[in-house]
Parts: C-alpha cells; structure tokens; sequence
C-alpha cells in the first residue's frame, strides 16, 4: 500500500493540473445529482416495527380519523387578556378554511368544541334533574295505587282491581324506562367527568388550541403541506392576535452552517497558521475538507430522493468531513514540510510524504469507516443510513488526502515553508519517572471516574418543543401549552383497544366507561377521552392526558404501566401510540442496543491493534482508555443536557433526557478517532523501541515526535465539532457538544498523558506477544518503513531518532 501510495503522489504532483480539474468535475456532478435527484429529509426520528410503529398502523386501519398526521396551532392574546367575541368567530372561520387546504383532512374548532362539552354538561344535568323529577311522579303515582289498594281492600270488584293492575304496570315500565335512561345520563356524565380536566380554551380565555389533522402519517406530511398551513393562517390572522405552532407543523431542516461552525473554522485556520507558519499552507487543509464535505455531502443528499433520510443526517457528514479532512490533509502536509527541511527532493518528498503519512491516512481512515459503517448491524435504519453518510464523507476526505493534497501541494511549490523554517531539533529526551507516572494515572483515573459518574443516571429521550430555541415558535407554543392547560397535553398519549366481540350502543358507551376508569385510575393520568370507535365494533380509541410532559421520567413509566394492563378483563387488549409513545420506543430500541455496538467496537479495537503493535497489552490499554474517555464523554453530555450544569454557558434553557442515538453515535465516532491517536503516538513509540531505545524512554520518544501535530489535530477537531454547539436545533448542539468534548478528554488526557504513563509503568512488557501469535500476524506497516527503506534519501544525517511518525 505505502509503494502504491507513493507512487500516486508522485503522479499527481506531476499531473496537478488534471487531478485538480478532475476533483473540481467531480464536485459538479455531485452538485447536479443533488438538484436533480434529491428529495425530502424528514425531521421526525423513527424506527419500523416499534410497539407505538404497529398500533398505529392498526389505529390506521381500525379508525382512520385518529390515524393521520397532525399538529397544535395555538392561539393567545398578547396581553393575556380573554379572546373576544369578534375574535373568536374569525379564528374559528380561519380554522373552517384552513380544513380545506390540500394535505389537510381536518380542523378542530376549539370554541365549538367547549361550547359542546359545555351544552352536554348542561343536557346531562338538565337531563338527571328530569331524571329526579320523573322518579318523584313515578314515587306519588305508585304511592296512590298502594293507598287506593289498602283503601279498597278484598272488597274492590274485578274491573277495579283491572284498572289498578294496568296503573300499577305502567308505573313499572315508566320506571324501567326512567331508569335506563337514567344509566345513559350516568355513563355520559362519567365519561364528560373523566375528560373533564381536557380544555381547549384556556380557564382565562385567553389561548386557545386548534388541531390540525393531516391526510397522511406524520412521517409522509411533506414540508409544503406544513408551510401552507402556516402561510394561510398567518394571513388571515385577526387582530390583536398571535399564534404559535407546534414542532409538528413548523419542525423543519436544521441550520446546517452558522456562525458557530464559522467561528470553529476560523479557530482551525488559526490553529493551523500558527503551526505552519504560512498562509498559504494554513489554507490547504481547509480548502481539501471543504472540498471533501461539498462532494461527499452532496452526493449522499442525491440519496434522499430513493431513501428516507433524516435531517440531521447531513450535519454529521458535514462535522466528520471537515475535521478528519482537516487532519487528514494536515498530516501528509506536515511530513512534505519536514523532509524539504531536511533536504529531500521536492517531488520526491511529496511522494515520500504520500507514502508514509498518506499510508496512515489510508488506515486510520479505515478505522473510522469501519466503526461507522457497523452502525448498520444494529438493525435501526436511520442510524446505519447516518453511518452511512458519515463514512461517505469520510472515505471522500481520505481519496482527497492522497491525491488532492499532493497535486495542492506541487502547485504550491515551495510556499508551503515559510522563509524562517527550519529542519526540528531533535534534543535529548528523557523518560519521566515512575513516580510521576504512577501519580499521573491515578489522578487520571480519579478525575475520569469522577466526571464519568453523571452517566449513570442518563436517560435517553428525544427531544420536544422545550428543546429548541426559547424565541422559536415550536418553543412558544410548548410553553403555552405548558402553562395553561398543563404540561401532559404536550405528550399526550392514544390507547386502543382491542375487544373480542364487536360492542355498539348502550354496551359500546358502558365498555368505554369500563375501560375508561381503568385508565384513570392509573398513576401520573389526568384526563381520559374517547375518541372514536371503529366501524365493527371491535377496537375503542382514548386520548389519554398525562400529568407530566413528553420527555419525563413519569410519562415513560406511564407508557409501561397501561401496556402492563394488557389483558384486562373481558380478553380485552390495549395498545398505546402517540408522540410520547414513539419516542420512548425509539429510545429503549436504541438503548437495547447501545451494549451490543458498543462490544462490537471494543472487539474490532483490540483485533486492529494486535495487528499494528504486534502486542497484548498495548491493544488492552487502548480499548480502556477509549472506554474510559467514552464514560468521561458521557458524564459531560448528562451533566450539560440532562442535570443541566453549565446551561447558561451551553443555552440549555430546558434540561432534558440524552438524545437517544448519541451513544450510540458517539461511540462510533469516537471510536475512530481514538484509534488515530493512539496510532499515531504509540506507532512512534513502537519505532523508537525497534530501533534500539530502551522501553521507557522510547515511550517519551514517541510523545515527543507526535504531540505538536496531535495537539494541532485535536485543537482542529475540537473547534470544528464546538462550532455546532451554538447551533439553533438541540440534536445538532448534543451531538457537537459530545464529539467535541469527547475529543478533548481522549487526545489530551487519555492519549497524551495517561496511555504514556500507563506504557511507562509496563516497561518491555508492553510490547510482549505470544510467539505463535507473532508468527501468523501478517506485517502491517501502517509506518511505511519498508518504502523508506527502499528510498534511503527520506533518511537525513541529523535523525539521530527516530523519525516523526505520520499517523493520526
């Protein structure tokens, strides 16, 4: 691979003029598959298959009307003064034209609705003190056919007695009718009582909330549909009010480049120019991953139009292909500017560099393709599909590394140095000592461990309305929502009920009542409603209103405990849907397995490590390290966005649960990463001890050739994955905070300071192996020693050590 390599350098810095034109036609077809073939990201996160998944799919079959999309408008005073009349008949005329827009299947008129519960309650209580006033007659008339009977005695002739028998049974069946009725009225005023607490207008009357109903799941609801609806009700908004929509109406495509991201590439520019030293060479890199995002992003875009793809899909194609291609361009660069220093010919060097540094890109690379593309094996759709992508982004800043940055460079030519460089001075090094060693892990370990703990109460979640941006509109309409008429009616949830025979009338109300109590008596319900029954008979829906929000704790053991009704007596089955629902599907999904990706990722960084270091122990302190940084990553994630430390810093307004797949992509990520580090800096080390040097101070050796360019990788890293932290959407902040923060703890703490200690401590040990493992292990040389050897003019007379290793 190195020869090969090298030869490809050599070529294109030769040829710099296609290969540049080359890349830049490639750019453009991938920008015109982009036009041509893409299609629509979706903002909702879903998993086929998942319990909420199947009952809708049955509640669309059973009863259409509660099947469709569908999303909150809601409407206030400013003031929170009450609506007024005038008011109140626009909104509800705006809402009738807005049921007649395409996509849409219905709405609901809040005031018409209150004013029917209102008029029920009314008919209900008119109707129960009709009730008591008939059993009052029904009472005197039988107490004057008793009296007459005791008056008359055995003396009353037969028509007599005739007469007072047919009184006598009418009152009978006047009180059986009476009564029946009378259950009627009962079970319709348990039902209006269980639903009760369920408002659509505010008790003040100053917000209201309207539902929109869609003709299709809410995954299918195209964005047009959703903006149409905003538009139309925007415009015919009446005065003196405002409106908020919910997630489901206005959840669109996240920011995927702010100021953030700006400001973290401005970071990483100067990063590289204060390393470099020139500004010409500060902007390769750049421009490389730049080039690399703009082709690999694209073109997985142009999928969109075949593939369901998520929206934030994209954004982490965009944060992997601007930091590895960053890095990845900067190492071969980096080793290019030594070897001119140390006299090397100019195309030669570039081939050199190709060959040796590019070899390391090619592999560490392949680490984090590898870890990224095994997203796929935890059967989750939309997480291999965001595996995916990244590793498209990835590969592309890899094939851009080993051609692009050559030809760059042969164009550059010699204004990669800056007029005051010259070749690094390779003084003595001496090996820390075992005391500071020891202290070293240690201290590393407590404060690991210690920023680890908060991961053990992290919960996984998605995020709702709370998340976004405090001036967006979903926030607005959440927080309303929120305040006057309960957090729970921002989770609600739909439980459908399967029955073994087909219920109607008198039997179909007393079974939803039956069902109904059963519901409420549950812990953390506030409210319980039916909303429909299918057309046999067979299956009952209930909106049922928690106490508690969406995303909290209690709403999820809700969601557990109705399922744990199932069967209730009669053989009746329930099922439970809802946002809510699916949300806390797709997160106990992800969490089951989260254990499962994470033991793949530990077994494939052992079996690569063994392979580079031809070792035991050193491919064991890597994988704990990686599982140390990866606990400490976690900790920091629960600490920021779920126990909300910091939040003024972060602009966590509203601490909630963990994005659910951010382990699991955190763990696929990091895991590349890490593996390049610890390649970089411990392959150093290995070169230092084949050379000769003692164990130990081989170790500082390696830290000493590989810590400025791992320090400048990791800055780079760090900066482009903090600049999405400021981002406008939640998931997109959690995932750049975590990449970022995950980086720091690795490349500085366990990478450059705990894994030298550790190797320290083992001494030659470090480097043992069984010998029948060395024999069947074949010769990895991620180094490109053997092509070094075969080129003798990269050895300059001043390496008195080994040379700087060009792994990452």
């Amino acid at each position: 691979m190195a020869e090969l390599l090298y030869r490809l350098g050599r070529f294109c810095a030769r040829r710099a003029g296609v290969v540049l034109a080359s890349w830049l036609v490639v750019l453009g077809l991938a920008v015109t598959g982009y036009f041509v073939a893409r299609g629509e990201l979706s903002p909702v996160v879903d998993i086929p298959g998942t319990e909420t998944a199947k009952v809708s799919d049955r509640l669309g079959e059973r009863l259409p009307v509660a099947a469709g999309g569908n999303g909150k408008i809601v409407f206030h005073s400013p003031d929170g003064a009450p609506l007024t009349d005038s008011q109140k008949a626009a909104i509800s005329t705006l809402l009738a034209s807005t049921a007649k827009l395409e996509g849409v299947a219905s709405t609901t008129d809040p005031f018409a609705i209150s004013q029917q519960i209102d008029d029920r309650r009314a008919q209900v209580a008119d109707g129960l003190e009709q009730i008591e006033a008939g059993r009052a007659r029904i009472n005197e008339g039988q107490q004057k056919i008793n009296g007459a009977r005791a008056l008359l005695g055995d003396g009353a002739d037969a028509a007599t007695r005739a007469t007072l028998d047919e009184q006598q049974a009418l009152i009978n069946e006047n009180r059986r009718e009476l009564e029946t009725q009378a259950e009627k009225l009962s079970l319709g005023q348990r039902l209006l009582t269980m639903s009760s607490p369920i408002r659509q207008v505010s008790v003040d009357g100053s917000t209201a909330v309207a539902q929109v109903r869609f003709t299709v799941p809410q995954l299918d609801v195209t964005p047009e549909t959703k903006e149409r609806v905003v538009s139309h009700v925007d415009a015919g908004l009446p005065a003196g009010v405002e409106v908020e929509y919910s997630n489901e109406i206005t959840q669109g495509l996240p920011e995927i480049v702010g100021i953030g991201e700006v400001i973290g590439l401005v970071i990483a520019a100067i990063t590289l120019l204060v390393m470099l030293r020139t500004l010409i060479g500060a902007a390769l890199p750049i421009l490389s991953a730049l080039a690399g995002v703009g082709i690999g992003v694209t073109a997985s875009l142009a999928l969109s139009g075949v593939v369901e793809m998520l929206s934030i899909t994209p954004v982490l194609g965009v944060m992997l292909g601007l930091a590895v291609g960053i890095d990845y361009s900067l190492f071969i660069l980096n080793r290019h500017r030594r070897q001119l220093l140390e006299g090397v010919d100019f195309h030669e060097s570039i081939g050199l560099a190709n060959g040796t540094s590019g070899n390391a890109v090619v592999f560490a690379g392949s680490t984090v393709l590898v870890a990224l593309l095994a997203l796929n094996i935890t059967g989750i759709p939309f997480l291999g599909l965001m595996g995916t992508v990244a590793a498209i982004c990835v590969a592309v800043a890899v094939l851009l590394a080993v051609t692009l940055t050559p030809a760059l460079l042969a164009l550059i030519g010699r204004r990669v140095l800056n007029r005051k460089a010259r070749a690094v001075s390779h003084a003595a090094v001496r090996p820390m000592s075992t005391a500071r060693a020891v202290v070293t892990v240690l201290a590393l370990l407590v404060a690991l461990v210690a920023v680890a703990i908060p991961a053990m109460s992290m919960r996984l979640g998605l995020p709702d309305g709370s998340s976004e941006a405090q001036d967006s509109t979903q926030y607005q309409a959440y927080k309303l929502i929120e305040d006057r008429f309960g957090a729970g009616v921002n989770g609600s949830l739909v439980v459908v009920a399967d029955l073994p025979a087909p219920v109607t009338g008198d039997a179909q109300q007393a079974e939803q009542v039956r069902i109904g109590n059963l519901l409420l008596a549950q812990n953390n319900v506030t409210a319980v409603a039916p909303i429909g029954a299918s057309e046999d008979g067979r299956t009952l829906g209930f909106q049922i209103i928690p106490t508690t929000g969406p995303t909290s704790a209690e709403t999820e053991q809700l969601v557990h405990d109705l399922r744990g009704l199932s069967p209730v007596s009669g053989d009746v089955t329930l099922g439970v849907a809802g946002s809510a629902s699916g949300n806390i599907d797709i997160s106990e999904k992800l969490d089951d397995v989260l254990p499962l990706y994470l033991g793949l990722v530990i077994g494939i960084s052992l079996i690569i490590m063994i392979f580079v270091f031809r070792s035991i122990l050193v491919p064991v302190t890597a994988t704990l390290g990686f599982v140390l940084s990866l606990f400490a990553t976690f900790g920091g994630v629960t600490a920021i966005f779920q126990w909300g430390w910091l939040s003024t810093v972060f602009g966590i307004h509203d601490p909630g649960p963990v994005l659910s797949f951010l382990p699991t992509i955190l763990i696929g990520i990091l895991f590349g990463l890490a593996m390049d580090y610890q390649l970089f800096l411990v392959s150093g080390m290995r070169e230092a001890y084949a050379h000769g040097a003692p164990a130990r101070l081989a170790v500082q050796q390696g830290v000493h050739a590989g810590r400025t360019v791992v320090t400048a990788a990791a800055i780079i890293m760090i900066s482009v994955f903090g600049g999405f932290i400021f981002s406008n959407t939640a998931m997109i902040r959690s995932l750049g905070f975590g990449l970022a923060f995950g980086v720091l703890v690795d490349a500085f703490l366990v990478r450059m300071l705990l894994i030298p200690a550790v190797m320290h401590l083992l001494g030659r040990s470090a480097w043992w192996i069984p010998r029948w493992l060395d024999r069947i292990l074949p010769n990895v040389d991620v180094e490109g020693a053997a092509l070094e050897r075969a080129h003798p003019v990269a050895h300059h007379p001043s390496h008195s050590e080994p040379a700087e290793p060009a792994l990452r």
